[in-house]
């Protein structure tokens, strides 16, 4: 079907999935660029095909060929891109292997890294609390560069989950860069869950009675971010050998 309007009614319902009200609403999101459209595509999660190009057309697959104009209105990207997908929100999974807890981390670009290197480490489900960035953020996808799609990422109120994962015998790990123990002298255990706290204020208070250990990262400057933070303790976690490792 061609599209030449940015008034016709499916370019303004697109449009509006760039608001997190309505892609909670109508449980879609946007991507753009053909590597997450690729990855998007293995995971059965592309529900229409916008482009100026037909050469992106799938059999099986609605595809809306459209102007540059309207290309330029859905896309967040200061450059222009070739494709955009609808997509369907992926499916919350069962919580397996290794878990990582995200305590209200606010920047698009760390969730988007702890994202890349949570698949690149062995963790597989990651677990974002209430407050924490959405994970269909435009900034938290391109971020994440398709990583997203090949890890179980759920939203809870980590008070809820975290006695849960204490019945099922995780070994659960804070971060406390004053009263922590340092990271190197840590043998992990074999169901780890490691909580990130927020970029500025750290992980909760109320969170730390859940913590079997607190750790901290020994570096010779003042802080890390979290992304870079939680990239590092996903390392040493991925060292320890024991871990139960999951094929995602």
């Amino acid at each position: 079907m061609k599209i030449d309007s940015v008034n016709n009614s499916k370019v303004k319902a697109w449009s509006k999935l760039k608001e997190k009200k309505y892609r909670d609403e109508e449980k879609k999101f946007l991507i753009e660029g053909d590597h997450l459209m690729n990855s998007a595509m293995v995971k059965g999660l592309v529900l229409e095909i916008i482009s100026p190009d037909n050469t992106f057309a799938i059999p099986g697959i609605p595809f809306y060929e459209v102007t540059p104009l309207i290309m330029k209105k859905l896309s967040s990207q200061v450059s222009s891109t070739n494709v955009i997908c609808v997509c369907k929100k992926m499916p919350e999974k069962k919580i397996t292997g290794n878990v990582c807890m995200l305590d209200h981390i606010q920047d698009p670009g760390n969730l988007g890294t702890i994202i890349r290197s949570a698949v690149a480490f062995n963790i597989n489900t990651l677990i974002l609390s209430k407050d924490t960035v959405d994970l269909y953020n435009e900034k938290v996808i391109r971020a994440s560069e398709g990583m997203l799609f090949h890890l179980n990422i759920i939203r809870r109120d980590l008070k809820e989950i975290l006695p849960r994962l204490k019945e099922k015998e995780y070994q659960i790990y804070g971060t406390d860069v004053l009263n922590g123990t340092n990271l190197k002298e840590i043998s992990f255990a074999k169901k780890n869950a490691i909580i990130i706290g927020n970029e500025g204020k750290g992980m909760q208070e109320e969170l730390k009675e859940y913590c079997d250990t607190l750790i901290h990262i020994d570096i010779n400057c003042e802080s890390l971010n979290a992304g870079v933070a939680a990239s590092i303790i996903f390392y040493e976690v991925s060292k320890n050998g024991n871990n139960e490792i999951v094929k995602k």
